[in-house]
């Protein structure tokens, strides 16, 4: 049987259901050149199905010569998807990626054992000012694969499934729902897509998937009676019939889910794992920094510098 802390025995009738199981409000964090806001994990809820990291970054904006600069770093466990909406950025990563990450594009990134990355705006993109904006999701991957090897897949805007219809837009991003299978293979049996709804259009949620919920990007939402924002996720019920109902001004929404997870995760810096012991090892193997022939290596093209461990 799979994981889920919220599931029990009672089957609520009448007055006592609720269609919403957990509505979250999204800590914002300033990360100096912008702002991030993250959903996940949250102190009620670790994961939505597989999803254990959701963050909506910006919309930022960059001055000439300025621009997003993260050096590299390890992950482990976990497979990493950015999904923007404006501005682009360089993707590096030790299996010697090295792919632009553009606005509609799915770059799926599974560290498995171990594999390191950096993602900075370079080249052309400094020669003159920018919009930055987009969402960072990581995927927890189930034991079976926590010790696999990593892997990184591409896939532009134009691979990826577009439903139109009754007033609404969706683009799949990950995984399969609403009779559609997207082009990259995940490591569960998971839905992640974009939705655009008109004033007064209705979306159902999946109903072939365990664990659900769904972030109001822009806009508002009308579910059960009650009114989402902006900014709000919300994490519906396993089994109950769900359908969200765009307001007066219209809404976007992103919706994921999936199976619920095979246990809890630890999480500590950029490593997720089953076990505490699987994070002290990786620590060990970062700090002791063997690029030649230790468990990570820095991406080939970008191999000067690195964020050394935490304290």
């Amino acid at each position: 049987m799979s994981w889920n802390p919220i599931l029990d025995t009672h089957y609520p009738i009448g007055n006592d259901v609720d269609a919403i199981e957990t509505v979250i409000v999204p800590r914002a964090r300033d990360l100096g050149d912008f702002e991030v806001r993250r959903a996940l994990p949250a102190p009620k809820r670790q994961m939505v199905g597989p999803f254990i990291f959701f963050d909506e970054m910006g919309p930022a904006e960059f001055l000439t010569g300025q621009g997003v600069d993260i050096r590299p770093h390890p992950h482990i466990g976990l497979s990493t998807v950015t999904y923007l909406f404006q501005g682009k950025f360089h993707h590096r990563d030790s299996l010697g990626t090295d792919q632009w990450i553009e606005p509609g594009a799915v770059n799926l990134m599974t560290a498995g054992h171990g594999i390191t990355h950096s993602e900075r705006v370079d080249g052309g993109m400094l020669t003159a000012p920018y919009t930055l904006a987009g969402l960072q999701t990581w995927i927890a991957l189930p034991k079976d694969a926590e010790d696999g090897e990593p892997t990184f897949v591409h896939a532009p805007k134009t691979d990826l499934p577009l439903l139109e219809g009754e007033g609404k837009q969706l683009r799949l991003i990950l995984g399969n729902a609403y009779g559609e299978a997207a082009p990259v293979v995940t490591p569960s049996n998971m839905f992640y897509a974009d939705a655009l709804l008109e004033a007064g259009a209705s979306l159902p949620m999946p109903e072939d998937h365990e664990d659900r919920g769904a972030y109001v990007l822009d806009g508002a939402v009308s579910v059960a009676g009650q009114v989402f924002e902006k900014g709000q996720m919300m994490v519906f019920r396993p089994g109950d019939k769900i359908a969200m109902t765009a307001g007066d001004q219209g809404a976007r929404v992103m919706v994921l889910g999936g199976d619920t997870m095979d246990g809890p995760r630890h999480i500590w810096w950029n490593f997720v794992a089953s076990s505490k012991d699987r994070i002290e090892a990786a620590k060990e193997a970062w700090r002791e920094g063997d690029w030649m022939h230790g468990r990570f290596q820095l991406p080939p093209t970008d191999n000067a510098e690195h964020i050394p461990l935490p304290g």
